[in-house]
């Protein structure tokens, strides 16, 4: 959605949608917004509550199931699990995604990591693909004035038209480019504590057969998992600007978060909106 600046001050129930990595602040925006009268739509979360739901469940049991004391309470239904996934809470979505390794460092084999990955993929874009719904319940039902989509930082991973053109019709699409300092930051963090990431298939085959060789491994139950995630971070994390680029360009809007971590509240959002709209128009 391109807009002017007078369009975007005339606009009575705005919507944006945040573009980013993991860490670059959309998650920080959005509480703060929240607490603003906007209605804020967790991607992760949707992905999680709706669309993975019963998957992160099944694997939870899987892993219940191999505790004999659990076991025999789960199958006399004497005790029930179920998942606590909040906004600023998704360990569950992360957990189920895991990391490829060895299993006895807690990794997946490949074929069941692809296949969680695939269905991650599914999900992201039906998640995103209810945003012009939850646009008009955020209105209609809660009484929101504005709403703002924290898109997974895989988001630019999809390959999916439609859903950037759904994003684009209903939303005003910010990208949040992290400056070369935050970059650095951003990559520290994620070698010091190695989360489960999503990545493309053919981005993954292509960089798992290069760490093999690197690594001198033969096959992926020999390869440390978090060793793999950190290796990893720096190539998907360059390998995503790009895309984000080419989203912002075609259809939205940058702004470095230098930028963002000037914005205290929501009225120094709104100034920063308008400075970019004028800045690209």
């Amino acid at each position: 959605m391109r807009l002017t600046v007078e369009e975007f001050r005339n606009w009575a129930h705005k919507s944006i949608t945040l573009l980013g990595m993991s860490g670059v602040g959309k998650t920080r925006l959005s509480n703060m917004l929240r607490k603003r009268n906007w209605f804020h739509y967790s991607g992760d979360y949707r992905i999680g509550t709706r669309y993975l739901d019963e998957a992160i469940l099944d694997n939870i049991k899987h892993q219940a199931m191999q505790v004999s004391f659990l076991r025999d309470l789960l199958r006399s239904d004497s005790i029930y699990i179920r998942n606590n996934i909040t906004v600023d809470n998704l360990q569950p979505v992360s957990s189920f995604l895991g990391k490829l390794g060895n299993p006895e460092q807690g990794g997946l084999g490949l074929s069941e990591f692809k296949r969680r990955q695939a269905l991650h993929h599914e999900a992201e874009i039906a998640a995103m693909r209810d945003v012009p719904e939850f646009i008009r319940k955020a209105q209609e039902i809660y009484g929101y004035e504005h709403f703002v989509n924290d898109a997974g930082g895989s988001v630019c991973e999809l390959d999916n038209d439609e859903v950037i053109r759904v994003l684009d019709e209903h939303t005003l699409i910010l990208y949040l480019k992290a400056t070369h300092e935050d970059e650095e930051e951003l990559i520290r963090r994620a070698e010091s504590d190695p989360k489960p990431l999503y990545y493309r298939e053919a981005f993954l085959d292509e960089q798992l057969e290069q760490y093999k060789r690197e690594r001198g491994i033969d096959y992926v139950a020999m390869i440390d998992p978090d060793d793999f995630v950190r290796w990893m971070f720096p190539r998907l994390f360059y390998s995503r600007i790009p895309r984000y680029e080419a989203i912002a360009n075609q259809y939205g809007y940058t702004v470095t978060t230098s930028e963002l971590a000037q914005v205290r509240n929501e009225a120094d959002f709104m100034k920063l909106i308008e400075t970019v709209l004028t800045r690209q128009s």
